[in-house]
């Protein structure tokens, strides 16, 4: 997990597809003021480092019927369990997101449900059975802010204040 320098043209190039993954390189060339083959190539760096991580067609959850979004602590019975845990969850559809995280939870999920029935369907009969000894859940009601981190090159001094 290394840090990476970037130079301003890194940045500009991954303030554009981040605002647009499907700009095309030439306009991207004609902003940067440089080829279409240096942002071919470019593109190619960021990706090989691991920087930028593919691209990808998002889909609105409601309006394919999931109209309920909730966030799950979960407490595990045995730590040792982290694992087996994790392996279930990646077999449960529903579950998009899980992070380990510090603080009270051992564990924290993100599930999208069709509603608040087959929310509760989902933690009573798949998740409760993997040995969870408790959950917490949040409902949220709407995202407010949703976006890429920022991209901005600090500066070796700006870093170490």
């Amino acid at each position: 997990m290394g840090y990476h320098q970037l130079d301003a043209l890194d940045e500009q190039i991954l303030k554009m597809v981040a605002e647009n993954a499907r700009i095309p390189f030439l306009e991207v060339a004609r902003a940067c003021n440089v080829s279409g083959a240096a942002i071919h190539q470019r593109i190619q760096k960021l990706t090989n480092l691991g920087i930028l991580k593919g691209s990808e067609y998002i889909i609105d959850p409601e309006k394919v019927g999931y109209e309920t979004c909730a966030y799950i602590g979960i407490y595990l019975k045995d730590p040792e369990a982290f694992d087996n845990v994790l392996t279930a969850l990646k077999n449960i559809p529903e579950v998009v997101e899980c992070h380990f995280t510090t603080g009270k939870y051992d564990m924290f999920i993100k599930i999208y449900a069709k509603n608040n029935n087959h929310l509760l369907s989902i933690i009573h009969d798949k998740l409760q059975p993997l040995g969870l000894s408790r959950t917490e859940t949040l409902i949220s009601f709407n995202e407010a802010i949703k976006r890429q981190m920022p991209i901005n090159i600090d500066t070796e001094d700006e870093v170490n204040k």
